[in-house]
């Protein structure tokens, strides 16, 4: 079941925005979900971290005390890695949702066409976390890993580490180049080769730094100096394409 949260301190635009989501799940029996209405971004917070994360929120922005580019940037430290769409008033925090991976940023009065062609793509999305993924050899025999769950990959000593948001996990001796390796996860648009025996999950970086890229959860990950460049301008690209959805 998909958990959405829904965050506005406006009780109108709430409702409003509540009966929306109704109404497409309405037009998608297939989907199971359920809408949990929030009146702060204080309150979705306690919740998240009593109960844990969402799949989907829909934040609005200008709200007093924790706006909603803030309660993102918690979230994201949370661990939630739910896709955010924001609806608001402004267009002036639209670079603000970039460093918090807004899945999209619509401006109110927002049509209810135009709301559903973006719920479809986030479910999309979801679907595809939830189901995409590859299969390695441990010590301990073969381990399925969600490429979502990954931030990055490797090459440590003669195997690959890949270090997801779980934790480490260690292959056994590869006996192929370490890209030939990692082809799987190459052909997926989110992951990017840098340097030799280094892969970077885009979608869980937040930030690029000198030599380092910033994840999501706050780690700082070291990048191949000579790789900085062409990564910088791959995430880029990336995060311009994901806007077009």
């Amino acid at each position: 079941m998909f958990r959405i949260a829904l965050c506005d301190d406006d009780k109108e635009e709430l409702k409003k925005t509540y009966v929306s989501l109704q109404d497409y799940l309405q037009r998608h029996p297939e989907l199971a979900a359920r809408v949990l209405p929030f009146a702060s971004g204080t309150e979705l917070l306690e919740q998240a971290g009593r109960e844990g994360g969402f799949d989907l929120y829909l934040l609005d922005v200008i709200m007093p005390g924790c706006d909603g580019i803030q309660t993102g940037k918690k979230l994201r430290e949370l661990g939630g890695d739910g896709e955010i769409i924001y609806l608001t008033t402004s267009s002036d925090y639209a670079v603000d949702s970039y460093n918090v991976r807004a899945f999209f940023y619509l401006v109110k009065p927002v049509e209810q066409e135009r709301l559903f062609q973006v719920l479809d793509a986030a479910v999309q999305t979801l679907n595809r976390r939830r189901t995409q993924s590859i299969l390695v050899s441990t010590a301990s025999g073969s381990q399925r890993i969600l490429l979502d769950h990954i931030l990055y990959v490797e090459r440590v000593g003669r195997g690959i580490c890949y270090y997801c948001a779980e934790g480490p996990v260690d292959t056994q001796t590869i006996r192929v180049s370490f890209r030939t390796a990692v082809e799987p996860l190459l052909a997926d648009r989110r992951f990017c080769l840098c340097g030799a025996s280094f892969l970077l999950n885009m979608e869980r970086v937040v930030k690029v730094e000198g030599a380092s890229a910033q994840l999501d959860n706050g780690k700082r990950v070291p990048l191949p100096r000579s790789a900085v460049p062409a990564f910088k301008r791959a995430w880029g690209r990336f995060w311009l394409g994901e806007q077009d959805k």
